[in-house]
């Protein structure tokens, strides 16, 4: 009986013994599996990210230019990815600097809703003869996408920061707002300064026909033919202006962003406006010669009728019956008895 009790106690311990042995070894075991993901996810998941990270692609509006980023990599630009392209391999880390392709505009409105600056944006400047003009107009234009201009553009341009009109810096390459902040500073003093240079040679109403009607008597059209004329003059002008600024703008630019940066160039001069106070007084002026105009005309009608009411009357002194016909036919309808000579009165009604 002791005999059992003994083997199965000893049995017990061995059991035991085998527990705690296998308890022992899956306990490293644990701690491992636990290391191992954590060094997964602190180093394996950065290197996947950076791996397909790697690739880039550009959409059918845009160009891209890229630059080494790696730890021990340079600065340099790497290669340029042209629009619509498919994935390709950029290197670990890279910088990618996407540009737009496609046409772009700078518009100059006094509209507040359509200006590329905040609120109203009209450049003023003044004629040859001193009266102030808003000028309205848009700016249409294309990024080179030569390769080489497009990487001297991104060196140069690229690798700066641009503040826009509401007081944030912004990289060229940031969107709408890196590329607005980049025209307001770089490109919109240099279409002031054509606009201000081409305007300057220009007479007031040379591009603006109703200033000649505030300026001096001899300037105001005599007649409709001078209006048209005038008109048709102010028109020539103002092609000559916008071809003018098309021609100067392109060397401008190239001049002032260091190379040939910008294509296509057209500048569409949509509009041009006179300070408030002269408008006031070209439409006083306006509504004076309406007036005018409208007393010689009352004068003419005048005039017209008179000379009518002579040769009527020349025509029934010659013609009494004539007269006395068109005397019936101007009574009223229902006469019955007509007596010129009825003290009573020389017409009676039928019943």
């Amino acid at each position: 009986m002791a005999n059992k009790e003994s083997s199965a106690s000893s049995a017990g311990r061995i059991r035991s013994a085998g527990k705690n042995r296998v308890s022992g070894l899956s306990k490293p075991r644990r701690r491992t599996a636990i290391v191992a993901a954590v060094l997964l996810v602190v180093v394996g998941w950065p290197v996947l990210s950076a791996l397909f990270g790697g690739f880039e692609r550009t959409s059918g509006g845009e160009i891209a230019v890229v630059r080494n980023g790696g730890f021990f990599d340079n600065n340099r630009i790497r290669q340029v990815i042209d629009p619509g392209s498919g994935r390709v391999w950029i290197g670990l880390y890279s910088q990618v600097h996407k540009y737009p392709a496609q046409q772009r505009f700078y518009t100059i409105t006094s509209d507040a809703r359509k200006g590329d600056e905040t609120g109203v944006d009209v450049v003023t400047v003044p004629s040859a003869d001193g009266v102030n003009m808003g000028i309205e107009g848009t700016l249409y234009f294309t990024l080179n996408q030569d390769h080489k201009a497009l990487r001297d553009f991104d060196d140069k341009y690229g690798t700066r920061k641009f503040r826009s009109a509401g007081g944030e810096m912004y990289n060229v390459y940031d969107g709408d707002r890196g590329w607005s902040a980049f025209l307001d500073q770089i490109v919109r003093p240099v279409i002031d300064n054509d606009l201000r240079s081409q305007i300057n040679s220009f007479r007031c109403a040379e591009l603006v026909s109703s200033c000649a009607l505030v300026q001096n008597s001899s300037a105001q059209p005599k007649n409709a033919q001078a209006v048209g004329q005038k008109a048709q003059s102010n028109n020539a002008n103002i092609a000559k202006v916008q071809n003018a600024i098309n021609t100067s703008l392109a060397a401008d630019l190239e001049q002032t962003l260091g190379g040939k940066f910008v294509t296509n160039i057209h500048f569409n001069l949509v509009r041009i406006t006179l300070p408030s106070k002269v408008q006031d007084a070209v439409d006083r002026a306006q509504a004076a010669f309406a007036q005018v105009s409208e007393a010689q005309a009352k004068v003419a009608t005048a005039k017209a009728e008179a000379a009518a009411n002579k040769a009527r009357q020349n025509g029934y002194n010659k013609c009494p019956t004539c007269a006395r016909i068109e005397e019936l036919k101007a009574l009223p309808q229902g006469i019955t008895v007509y007596a010129p000579g009825n003290p009573n009165g020389s017409l009676l009604r039928g019943k």
